[in-house]
This record gives structure tokens, C-alpha cells and sequence, in this order.
């Protein structure tokens, strides 16, 4: 099964590790440190152009969202119930 991410970005859900609200890289410096490292590797990307809502993080790459981690975490559940 698929995810849609926002614009023109779907990703397998096999490769879903976690959604997160976009105000968590504010509030945990864990998450910082992680989006940092990420970015340094160069695995990071952010889809359209609108302000991202939320961190989508896969097995390789870590994806800005312009949706928000409450409509992903939606879209996943639907996925994962009916595995």
C-alpha cells in the first residue's frame, strides 16, 4: 500500500517509520539533532512549496510535509488496519 504526502510525493508504507508534528523539531532537541544529521547526509526533503505541518521520516529519507501529522497518522492507520 501507498501514502500520499502531499503534492506528487506517495511512499510505500512498508517504509514508514514515523509522523511527526512539524513543532516537535522546536520543542526536542533529539528531533533537532536528528532533522540535522539528516540534512547533513542530504536525506532530507520537503515537498510543494507551501509551509510544512509535519516530519514524515522513512527508512531513508526524512520528508517536510504540507500536511498535517494528524491527516497522515489518518491515512497510515487506514493502511496498517487493513494489512
Amino acid at each position: 500500500m501507498y501514502i500520499h504526502l502531499g503534492g506528487e510525493k506517495i511512499i510505500r508504507s512498508a517504509e514508514l517509520v514515523a509522523i511527526f508534528d512539524i513543532s516537535i523539531e522546536k520543542s526536542s532537541k533529539i528531533s533537532k539533532q536528528f532533522v540535522t544529521h539528516a540534512r547533513q547526509e542530504k536525506n532530507v526533503e520537503t515537498i510543494g512549496e507551501e509551509e510544512a505541518k509535519s516530519i514524515v521520516v522513512t527508512k531513508s529519507t526524512v520528508y517536510y510535509s504540507p500536511i498535517s501529522s494528524t491527516t497522515l497518522k489518518k491515512r497510515a492507520n487506514v493502511f496498517f488496519a487493513n494489512a
